[in-house]
């Protein structure tokens, strides 16, 4: 695969659908996130910040995305933000996750984010890896912090600091 041919761009509503499916299939994984079903386009549109979203396009195609989350609504917070980032799993190992994750980080800087942070299940090695190639350092882990499926679940907290935004 030549890595030109990996496109980053905005995300637009008319993305939803892939997005959707890409989504879907990483709550399948078990190992992706505590939701259980998608969303509708409105809920995750609401949940997201205006700002930091893409999709990675593979000829054309949509095979990954990522996104923020605000983590909280009070203003010292305003510059910290969650990590969402998914690929198709026929995707990974491609180089497209970093090339998103990379594109993602250097947008939340310019967008005045001084930390982004992701909730990583222990058992999603190469998440964990991904970001930990990409300056996040993990935190500690978050013991039974919810249940999926009726399953206590632990996450790995990762969090970057921006080297350039939030100095003062």
């Amino acid at each position: 695969m030549n890595h030109k041919e990996i496109v980053i761009r905005k995300m637009i509503e008319g993305d939803w659908d892939d997005v959707r499916e890409i989504f879907i299939e990483g709550i399948q994984t078990g190992n992706a996130t505590f939701q259980t079903e998608a969303p509708t386009w409105e809920e995750w549109d609401a949940s997201h910040t205006a700002k930091c979203r893409f999709v990675a396009t593979f000829k054309e195609k949509v095979v990954g995305w990522a996104a923020l989350s605000p983590i909280s609504s009070r203003k010292a917070f305003s510059g910290v933000a969650e990590v969402s980032i998914y690929l198709y799993g026929s995707s990974t190992g491609m180089g497209i996750g970093g090339k998103l994750l990379k594109h993602l980080i250097e947008d939340s800087e310019q967008q005045g984010f001084w930390t982004i942070q992701s909730m990583i299940f222990p058992e999603n090695e190469g998440s964990i890896h991904l970001h930990r190639k990409h300056s996040f350092e993990i935190v500690g882990t978050r013991k039974k912090i919810g249940k999926l499926n009726g399953v206590w679940r632990d996450v790995v907290l990762l969090e970057r600091r921006s080297f350039l935004t939030g100095k003062d």
